[in-house]
């Protein structure tokens, strides 16, 4: 957990190894044996927030029958997750990449894939709720989709800038008036 609250606060890239090992209560050599380098760490890192601190939107979209109550949900679970005083500020997969160089396209194009891969399965959800006549036909699920991921990329960042938890609990609120409704005919 040491290596994923260096990498959340300060990126991928602005962590050196030393400063790493450092907090970790480890020697390199160690760091190297355990796992090869500080990409595949990273890549760890990536892998466990996904599953613990990254798992709230997931979690909301599957505890709601229509996906306007789980993006509702979720944004909502966005503003608490993002302002935890016990974690850095914000979400790991948005901030990570942001002082990534070329040096370090790898990592900028996983985190991008995990953003990406998020969007699109908040899509095929909106698709299906358009199927099943919860949303109205004309509804742009890409867009829609792109919205949310949007919505989620700014609340992070400013989390990051020291929004609290209410704050962002408006700016979720205010981006659900944006949500098509069903029009009962």
């Amino acid at each position: 957990m040491t290596a994923l609250h260096e990498f959340w606060q300060r990126g991928f890239e602005p962590v050196s190894v030393a400063e790493l090992t450092a907090a970790m209560g480890i020697t390199p050599p160690s760091l190297y044996a355990a796992f090869g380098d500080k990409k595949t760490l990273f890549r760890e890192v990536v892998e466990r927030y996904q599953q613990t601190h990254g798992a709230f939107f997931a979690t909301a979209l599957a505890a709601e029958e229509s996906v306007r109550d789980g993006v509702a949900r979720a944004l909502r679970a966005a503003a608490v997750e993002y302002t935890r005083p016990e974690h850095p500020p914000g979400c790991l997969v948005i901030s990570a990449a942001v002082n990534c160089t070329a040096a370090s396209a790898d990592i900028t194009e996983l985190l991008r894939a995990q953003r990406t891969a998020n969007i699109t399965a908040l899509r095929k959800r909106i698709e299906a709720d358009v199927a099943d006549g919860r949303l109205p036909a004309g509804t742009d699920a890409g867009r829609l989709a792109v919205l949310v991921g949007v919505i989620l990329q700014g609340m992070s960042q400013h989390a990051r800038d020291g929004a609290g938890t209410d704050e962002l609990l408006a700016v979720a609120e205010a981006a659900m008036l944006a949500w098509p409704a069903k029009i009962d005919a």
